[in-house]
């Protein structure tokens, strides 16, 4: 059950779960707030806990709105880094080559009658790559997960890195592709656990720590910095 909490210029979307014990605040990566609580806690409980976390609430907020604006835009010229699996790689225009992108010798290749469509292209081959990368992973976890996920499907998911459809399909954005590997397996696994769990509720996390006992490294990594690679 989903309701809303707002406490002056603070909107909470709060999440009431008979499986939870505790109470939890997550800064979305958009920077919407979720107070995730057990079943049957009153809206005084819930004021109280929210009011004290506020100084932590507008810190992270304030920390992701800096990160986000110390991204600059892409430029499609000679030298611009472009990520791909956390590695950063330099830009280099051509005049000739039978597609309009490519990727070899360390460098992104772009053909210069393509520069106005840039960024159609490259979110064309990312997007290719993140289906196989996330679609191995998840080969790979399916038995560590216990679950069998029907597709793997890859789009533009906004400010969400994952979510899951009807039918065990996953989805991802294609933006996923740019983290380092084993932020993106984490990504995967995140996903592949809401399989059996919907909400974050404390079995969901031991379902994902059994499978990935360095979860919390990876999930810290991912909200700490996962908003750098906004910009193409």
């Amino acid at each position: 059950m989903s309701t809303t909490l707002k406490i002056d210029d603070l909107s909470f979307e709060v999440r009431h779960s008979s499986r939870r014990r505790t109470l939890q605040i997550t800064v979305e990566r958009d920077g919407s707030l979720l107070l995730s609580a057990p079943s049957g806690m009153g809206e005084a409980a819930l004021r109280e806990f929210a009011t004290e976390k506020r100084l932590w609430i507008y810190t992270k907020l304030a920390e992701k709105e800096l990160m986000r604006r110390a991204v600059p835009r892409k430029e499609f010229v000679d030298g611009e880094g472009f990520l791909y699996l956390g590695r950063n790689y330099r830009l280099k225009l051509v005049e000739d080559q039978d597609v309009p992108l490519r990727f070899s010798g360390g460098r992104f290749r772009l053909r210069r009658d393509m520069i106005d469509s840039g960024r159609d292209h490259f979110v064309r081959w990312y997007s290719e790559r993140a289906r196989e990368k996330l679609s191995l992973f998840v080969d790979e976890l399916q038995a560590r997960m216990e679950v069998q996920p029907s597709a793997v499907k890859v789009q533009d998911l906004g400010y969400r890195w994952g979510s899951c459809g009807k039918g065990n399909c996953l989805y991802f954005h294609w933006k996923t592709i740019l983290l380092p590997s084993r932020i993106v397996e984490y990504v995967a696994a995140h996903e592949m656990a809401h399989l059996h769990e919907p909400h974050h509720t404390p079995e969901f996390w031991l379902r994902l720590e059994r499978a990935m006992p360095d979860y919390a490294q990876r999930k810290a990594w991912l909200a700490e910095r996962g908003v750098c690679v906004e910009g193409l």
